[in-house]
Order: C-alpha cells, then sequence, then structure tokens
C-alpha cells in the first residue's frame, strides 16, 4: 500500500489556496484592469498587494483561520477585501445585506466570526449599528474615507492596509480547510451555513473558466451581489483567467447600458427581467458580447430570440446552489428548441448529476425523483448542524430538494422544488409547468404558483402574476390561455394580480412569503367548500 502521509513541504506544494489565485494573475497580467468600480480601476498587481496588505493585518489583529463576517454592496474594496480574507487564510462569511437586523445578527453571532468587514454606510444604519455594537469584534470600513472616532475597534480598510507587507503571505492552507461559510435563505427557518473548502471552490471556478470558455480577454458583469454565491463565483473565475469584472452597486438599466458599451463587455449575467429591462430601450445594442447567462428563473422564448438578436446568440441559463458551489449545470436553449424553459441541460465537468429516488436508487429517462449531484465542488456541510448535513448528504449524494427527470439527449428538466410540487385532487402538479405557461403570455412580466388549502382539493393551484406595464389583460383572457395549454387540473383555480412578487436578492420568488400573504385571500375565495 502506497503511504499517504504528506509532509509540510508536500502541502505547500500540492496546496488549492483562493489567495494564490489573484497573485498568480497579478505575475502574468500585472498592468491589466481586474476590477472596474465607476471611476476605480484596479489592475491585478494593485488588487493583489491590497489583498496582501489587508491579509497581513488581519493575519495580526485576529489571526489565522478566523471566520470573518462581511456585510458589503458590490465594489473594488469589497473585492480586495474577500481576495485579502482568503490570503490570510481565514473563512470568509458574507452575509446578504438585504436581511433584516435580526437575521444578520444571527448569521455574525452563529459564524463566530472575529472581525467584520463593512461599508461605511451600512454601518450608519441604526439597526445595523445595533447589532455591530453588541457584537464587540473589530470592525474594518470599506467605502470610507475616515475612521471612526474614538472607537479603537473601528478602522477603514486604507488604515488597515497602510504600512503593511504587499507581498504574498506565508501562511500554511489545507486545501480542504474551510474557505468560507456561505448562508442559505432559511425560508423554513433560520439560515444554515454552507462550509466550502478551498478545493471546493477551485473546483468551481475551474469548471466554469471550461465550461463558459473565460479567458484573459474577457470583461464581465458584476451587477448581481458579490455575497451570493453564483456572482462571486462568476467574478473569481475572471479573475483567474485573467479578464476584467466590472462592478455596478445594483441594476439601473440605464447605468447598465451606459456601463455596457463604455467597458465593451463580453459577458452577462442577470435575471430575466434584467434582460427584460436591458432590451425595453429598442435602439440598445451589444455587439461585444460574446455570452449571455441568465439564472434563476425560466425566460420566455421571445426574449431568448432578442437576446441573441441584439446582444449575442450564446444564450445559456447556469444554475446551480449554494451547497454545491456554482455553476452545476448549463442548458443552450437554441440548440435545442424542441425543449421549453424548465430544462437545466447537463453537468458541467466538475461535477455530476443524477435523477434518484427515495431509497437512493438512480433513475432513468422520464422516471420524476430527486435532483443530487456530487463532486469536487460539494460543501463540506453545515456549519455546526451535522443532523442537516447528513440528510443533505445521503447516500453519497448532495440531495438538492429539487423534483426532476432526464429528457432526451441526456437533458434534465426541472420539475419542481419539493415543497413546491402542488397536490390538487389527488393530482401531483408542477408550480414551474404552470409559470412557464403563463410567461409565455404577451402580458406577463412576472408569475409566482403556489399550492394554498382548499376544502375540497386538499390544495388549490394559485397564480399571483405582475403585468407588463400598458398590458391589457384580465383573469379571464388568463385563464383561457392556461386552459389552451393545460389539463383541467392544472389550470390555476385563483389567479391574482400583484404590482409584485416577494423575491430574494437574485431575483428567486420567495414561495413561502406568498403563502403568508394570500392564504387569507384564498379562505375567503373557497370558503363554502365549491
Amino acid at each position: 500500500m502506497i503511504d499517504q502521509a504528506t509532509t509540510d513541504a508536500q502541502g505547500r506544494i500540492r496546496r488549492v489556496a483562493l489567495g494564490d489565485f489573484v497573485h498568480r494573475s497579478a505575475l502574468k497580467f500585472a498592468e491589466r484592469t481586474a476590477v472596474v468600480d465607476g471611476d476605480i480601476r484596479l489592475s491585478y498587481a494593485e488588487l493583489d498587494a491590497r489583498s496582501s496588505r489587508l491579509a497581513h493585518h488581519l493575519l495580526a489583529s485576529v489571526g489565522a483561520g478566523q471566520q470573518i463576517g462581511m456585510l458589503c454592496q458590490n465594489s473594488a474594496d469589497m473585492v480586495v477585501a474577500y481576495n485579502g480574507i482568503h490570503k490570510a487564510g481565514c473563512v470568509w462569511v458574507p452575509v446578504n445585506i438585504r436581511l433584516d437586523a435580526g437575521a444578520i445578527d444571527y448569521i455574525l453571532r452563529h459564524a463566530e466570526v472575529s472581525a467584520v468587514v463593512v461599508d461605511e454606510a451600512l454601518r450608519a444604519e441604526p439597526a445595523l449599528a445595533a447589532v455591530l455594537e453588541k457584537l464587540t469584534v473589530p470592525l474594518i470600513l470599506t467605502l470610507s474615507s475616515a475612521d471612526g472616532p474614538g472607537d479603537a475597534r473601528v478602522r477603514t480598510l486604507a488604515a488597515a492596509e497602510a504600512g503593511q507587507s504587499s507581498a504574498l503571505p506565508e501562511v500554511a492552507i489545507d486545501s480542504e480547510q474551510p474557505a468560507l461559510i456561505m448562508y442559505t435563505s432559511g425560508t423554513t427557518g433560520n439560515p444554515k451555513g454552507a462550509v466550502h473548502s478551498h478545493a471546493s471552490v477551485a473546483a468551481a471556478l475551474m469548471g466554469n473558466m471550461v465550461g463558459f470558455g473565460i479567458t484573459e480577454r474577457d470583461v464581465f458583469s458584476g451587477v448581481l451581489p458579490l455575497y451570493h454565491c453564483a456572482q462571486h463565483c462568476l467574478a473569481a473565475t475572471v479573475h483567474i483567467a485573467g479578464g476584467c469584472v466590472v462592478v455596478l452597486r445594483g441594476f439601473v438599466p440605464d447605468e447598465v447600458r451606459a456601463s455596457m458599451r463604455k467597458e465593451r463587455y463580453t459577458g452577462f449575467t442577470g435575471l430575466p427581467m434584467m434582460y427584460a429591462a436591458l432590451l425595453a430601450d429598442p435602439a440598445f445594442r451589444a455587439d461585444s458580447m460574446r455570452l449571455a447567462i441568465y439564472a434563476m428563473a425560466p425566460i420566455p422564448k421571445p426574449l431568448i430570440q432578442q437576446i441573441a438578436e441584439r446582444m449575442t446568440p450564446n444564450v445559456m441559463l447556469a444554475t446551480g446552489q449554494t451547497e454545491m458551489y456554482p455553476a452545476t449545470m448549463s442548458f443552450r436553449p437554441l440548440e435545442h428548441p424542441g425543449l421549453d424553459a424548465n430544462y437545466w441541460g447537463a453537468s458541467l465537468a466538475h461535477n455530476e448529476t443524477a435523477v434518484m429516488d427515495d431509497e437512493g436508487h438512480l433513475l432513468g429517462e422520464g422516471q420524476p425523483g430527486e435532483i443530487v449531484h456530487r463532486g469536487a465542488n460539494a460543501m463540506l456541510g453545515y456549519f455546526k448542524d451535522p443532523q442537516a448535513t447528513a440528510a443533505a448528504q445521503r447516500f453519497g449524494w448532495h440531495h438538492t430538494g429539487d423534483l426532476g427527470q432526464w429528457g432526451p439527449g441526456g437533458q434534465l428538466m426541472f420539475l419542481d422544488r419539493k415543497k413546491d410540487m402542488i397536490k390538487t385532487g389527488g393530482e401531483n402538479v408542477a408550480s414551474v409547468k404552470i409559470e412557464s405557461v403563463l410567461l409565455a403570455h404577451p402580458g406577463v412580466a412576472g408569475v409566482g404558483v403556489i399550492g394554498l388549502p382548499h376544502p375540497r382539493w386538499a390544495e388549490a393551484v394559485c397564480a399571483f402574476v405582475v403585468k407588463k406595464p400598458g398590458a391589457e389583460v384580465d383573469v379571464a383572457a388568463l385563464e383561457a390561455h392556461c386552459r389552451a395549454q393545460l389539463g383541467d387540473y392544472e389550470v390555476p383555480k385563483l389567479i391574482h394580480f400583484v404590482d409584485a412578487l416577494p423575491a430574494t436578492s437574485t431575483g428567486k420568488v420567495q414561495k413561502h412569503r406568498l403563502r403568508q400573504q394570500f392564504e387569507a385571500l384564498a379562505q375567503k375565495a373557497w370558503g363554502d367548500g365549491t
């Protein structure tokens, strides 16, 4: 038997460490622009030097291996900070800044953070200021020009970097040690922290670079929040390749269009509604684009055609989840015109996908079951939650909670979230199927379909619809549209127009909130059991 023991020297030679990647890109592309943030342009040499200086500060102030929280909107400072955290061998804990103060407090405490990197403007918000005050850990202010007066715990990012070495720190980092903890949305309770190693994230980055063909010539969007795994993973992939990431604070169509023209984007990643908003300007063209990635929701075929004609014909769906560092699968709808919007396609090279029944048996084409993954991009587990980890990783696969089945040509079709499958009158109805049909109506901008309690059917299919601006569409028209394409039991028993749908920061419809908001409406609608 071969002795697999690894010496310290071998560990250094063979290590995979996320902080090394920007350093290596700087050695090759020192003067190439790595990050654009408005008028700020950081070269690879600058990004490497600044992140190393922060790493030295963290090593001196909190030490290697500590969890470092982050409350930031997209900025060059944020990119510097998370790379510095990785270089120090610390564990990055990005937090969704759209959460309420109570949820943020829970995550920071649960993660046992030893310091927090926070935007100055966010720290000034009273509710968040109170959370940070009670936490009593050092704060590093981003997007700030002055240290907090009289508070030794608080310093700016610039002050943290001041006087530190710009050399890559000599820190022993094991490939399998935690690199980040990213918390899930927590729709059914407190958020769970998915722990990823340096190796699992690196596997995803390498897979993305190959799967999306990313090179040093690329200029990619950074409009989705970097605290989310999808945008972080894409930005980090671009930085491995030596390309440029243009970070934006949020999605404002006019600003994004102007940025795309000025910086000559080659790649854009956004939600379907973002593409619709960009293309709402009939004069808009993006002739520099070579790749348009969409995620989080189905996209109507007419919109795909517009993207192909006015941006790039290379249109791709990318899917993934926090526990399997994204992306896991990709689908090119223009290459499969006969398949509908609910197809997820095939796995990227760094992971494997299967469909499994409840007993752990893998299923073949046309057999519905739970979508499962395995591969180098799998999380280590949920932080301080061995029970949830064991449940998610049973039978040697990561269980997504999504239902799907294999279709023609080895393409995977998504059916629904397990918890979102609607059981009505003894039939199973996939909410995403109904959503896809309604989204195909020319007057519909967005839709969320859920099941609500019904005295006769157990659950009733209910659709909550956002109209396109100026659209003249009513309930009767949408019911007729559905009846023409769906079985009787699939047609929504309630269609209700709303101004907006509750959604996460990445555009996922929060169906648990829809249920909370509209259960009373449903009870009123059919309280007599008819």
